[in-house]
């Protein structure tokens, strides 16, 4: 998918690296294909492949008689780039990193500490603007704290560049944190691609529970109620099923709320959001016409059951009620971003 960052995670051996291998043809399959955009990479040049994929290991691999400007510039360079347009797309690339240019670019590998040789090996798989960019465990060899460091900062220039990512980890929690999306891996085979949320609540078998932490994620849970979890619903974020939909819009607007409740209509309570409603080309309907159903609970039940009675039903969130009023939203999406850190809800 365009623009994703897909991970592949699994145990050693499990062929993480060698589907990343397969992708830019360092390694061809003994059988099926690799696609790209709907292209086989078997029909495709090998060097002109590898000049459209940005390829990040965990050994950097930069040249150590070269500096920081040369070993960015390289490939511009063989490509015939002036002197003057390779150091401008070093300069852009070194800023992207987090690294200052006139401090950076005439040093040599030596002199840079593993985090700032990783930044510079990021900044060189993306010299060439690539379409795709594969990553080999990048963070792996570095200590937990940098490591955090740059997975923070990782965040956001992926936000940046807007790449297709595939990315090679062994670490589950470093996948939660980046991934959109998640591929298990296990003898050469991938046993199940979901989020986050998917594979947590939903694991396809009892090694892709233990590869993820299903139990031990929800461990504290169990001592959770709905209500813990739960969003307060403010009054004014209630709205007659009768409203009409760009008034909901407007109010929305100047009460800062993205979602909203529906009361009454074609079901008891139903929920709006303001993302959905603002892509509607007719507003002067009822916004009961645009309300989905919620799941109704009481703020006693526990976390876990709720969100899969929620998926159960096919719902967007549950509603916590009290003496049949809505007092708070439980949205599943806002649970997975507070028990997993870092996340944001796809």
């Amino acid at each position: 998918m365009g623009g994703e960052l897909l991970i592949l995670i699994g145990g050693s051996g499990s062929g993480k690296t060698t589907t990343l291998r397969m992708i830019n043809r360092l390694v061809d399959p003994d059988d099926g294909s690799v696609l790209i955009n709907g292209t086989d990479c078997k029909t495709v040049n090998e060097i002109a492949l590898r000049k459209n994929i940005g390829y990040v290991i965990q050994q950097i691999g930069l040249f150590p008689h070269m500096t920081v400007r040369e070993n960015i510039g390289l490939v511009p360079t063989i490509e015939g780039w002036s002197r003057d347009q390779v150091d401008e797309r070093v300069r852009s690339l070194l800023t992207l990193v987090h690294l200052p240019p006139e401090l950076y670019m005439d040093r040599y590998p030596k002199e840079l500490s593993g985090g700032q040789q990783q930044r510079i090996g990021l900044a060189r798989a993306l010299v060439m603007d690539p379409p795709l960019l594969l990553m080999d465990e990048p963070f792996g060899a570095l200590d937990p704290l940098l490591r955090q460091k740059l997975q923070d900062e990782f965040i956001g220039i992926k936000q940046n560049i807007g790449k297709t990512i595939v990315f090679v980890t062994h670490d589950i929690n470093e996948a939660f944190r980046l991934g959109d999306r998640i591929a298990i891996m296990h003898e050469g085979r991938i046993v199940q691609v979901g989020t986050p949320r998917d594979l947590i609540l939903h694991p396809a078998d009892s090694m892709v529970s233990d590869l993820v932490g299903s139990d031990s994620v929800f461990r504290h849970l169990e001592t959770l109620s709905v209500s813990d979890l739960s969003r307060p619903l403010a009054e004014s974020s209630i709205y007659p099923h009768d409203a009409l939909v760009h008034e909901v819009i407007r109010g929305m607007k100047q009460s800062g709320h993205s979602i909203a409740v529906v009361e009454g209509g074609h079901i008891p309570f139903g929920v709006v959001r303001l993302l959905d409603l603002a892509l509607m080309t007719a507003t002067d309907v009822p916004v009961s016409d645009a309300a989905t159903a919620v799941l109704p609970l009481d703020g006693s039940d526990p976390v876990l059951p709720a969100l899969q009675r929620i998926r159960e039903e096919g719902c967007f969130a549950g509603l916590q009620m009290m003496a049949s009023r809505p007092v708070a939203l439980f949205v599943p999406d806002e649970v997975m971003e507070r028990i997993i850190p870092g996340k944001k809800p796809a």
